[in-house]
């Protein structure tokens, strides 16, 4: 500001220099705020668009060099050390790769098998004696070693009057994981797995080691694959469903939680059968309760019965589960072949909840309030 004033103090008053000056700083951060999620990141990756960034803020560097080359004491070492940061940044430009692929490797542990940036996140698969785990932007999704816990929980428990399935809907369903344990139900007839990611669905159709894991489910003839929002495309279409398995990430910003909303809820009861029901998975554990029991009030505020249920994944912890209807749940007569975990005479255990994880006292989550996810950050914050 001071060098502006003693430049242009004859042509512009200081506080019209001041407002200028803060115009476009604001106008500047606008722009950055909106590019970085949508045009640099996606575009670029979270390595390349951090240099991109050290680039911009040295070609300033260099402008100001020669903007105010008169005034500035030892003008070689600035441009020496303005020339070294560029050739620097150039080279890290360069070898992006190479220095993702090295974070990961001791970010991760095990040997990563396959990563890949999609236009809505970071996929990466690693392998080890132990299993093959994903990863979604760093947050682990699945370990092969006790997914199929999770996941008979997700698509297992049901009466057994279905005949009609939706598996899957938004991130982490593209899997194929529940739709494979949704097809072992002999009466479906037909599922369709909405998923926002087209790349999750191809890479888990197409890769030999997670085509394994799935069972090839993502292949199966009774299944039709949609990439679009969930949201939107139940606003947009008709079609009625008998089960509704909803898998989603958890609720850490706002663009999610509109999916743990009661909007989003009323539209899940108006694509339900008279006797359908949806199973909406969710984190449960005593330090973790509220935000579940939110989900379950916000389900219960659209007019839906709620019967919780939990399950214990090594890899997670224990994971709550919430079935919504219509009609009272009941405990179903038989289930289907080829499961691992659960059982006839283990399922009332599932239905019951120890005094650390009753049920407490919430709010439903609103479009309007969002009150899911600061309850979400503020239970997992207790636990970094």
């Amino acid at each position: 500001m001071r060098i502006l004033k003693r430049h242009f103090s004859e042509r512009y008053a200081l506080k019209n220099l001041v407002s200028q000056v803060l115009t476009f700083d604001y106008l500047g951060a606008l722009a950055v705020s909106v590019a970085f999620p949508l045009l640099l990141v996606p575009h670029l990756g979270l390595i390349r668009t951090g240099l991109f960034f050290g680039l911009l803020n040295a070609a300033v560097a260099l402008w100001a060099l020669w903007l105010f080359r008169a005034e500035l004491r030892r003008l070689g070492a600035h441009a020496a050390a303005c020339a070294l940061t560029v050739a620097v940044l150039l080279a890290a430009m360069l070898g992006a790769n190479r220095i993702t692929s090295w974070a990961e490797d001791r970010f991760y542990g095990d040997a990563i098998i396959y990563s890949e940036n999609s236009d809505y996140q970071r996929v990466v698969v690693t392998a080890s004696q132990a299993g093959v785990r994903l990863f979604l932007n760093g947050n682990l999704q699945f370990h092969s070693r006790d997914e199929y816990r999770y996941h008979e929980g997700a698509g297992a428990p049901g009466d057994g009057r279905a005949r009609r399935a939706e598996a899957g809907a938004g991130a982490g369903g593209g899997d194929g994981m529940a739709v494979r344990e949704v097809l072992k139900h002999p009466s479906v007839e037909q599922v369709t797995l909405v998923e926002l990611d087209p790349h999750m669905t191809a890479l888990f159709a197409e890769q030999p080691l997670l085509r394994k894991l799935n069972a090839d489910s993502l292949h199966s003839n009774k299944l039709r694959i949609v990439n679009a929002d969930a949201f939107a495309w139940l606003e947009q279409n008709a079609a009625m469903f008998d089960v509704i398995v909803i898998d989603f990430p958890d609720p850490t910003n706002f663009s999610i939680g509109k999916l743990y909303t009661t909007s989003f809820y009323k539209l899940i009861d108006e694509h339900l059968n008279a006797g359908g029901y949806a199973v909406v998975a969710n984190h449960l554990a005593a330090d973790r309760a509220k935000s579940f029991w939110t989900v379950a009030t916000t389900i219960e505020a659209v007019g839906l019965s709620v019967t919780p249920y939990h399950a214990h994944v090594p890899s997670f912890g224990e994971w709550g589960f919430i079935l919504a209807s219509r009609r009272p749940f009941r405990m179903p007569p038989a289930l289907p072949p080829g499961l691992r975990f659960l059982t006839l005479p283990g399922l009332p255990a599932l239905f019951d909840f120890p005094p650390d994880m009753s049920r407490v006292a919430a709010e439903p989550n609103r479009l309007s309030n969002q009150v899911l996810v600061p309850t979400f950050e503020q239970e997992w914050g207790k636990l970094r």
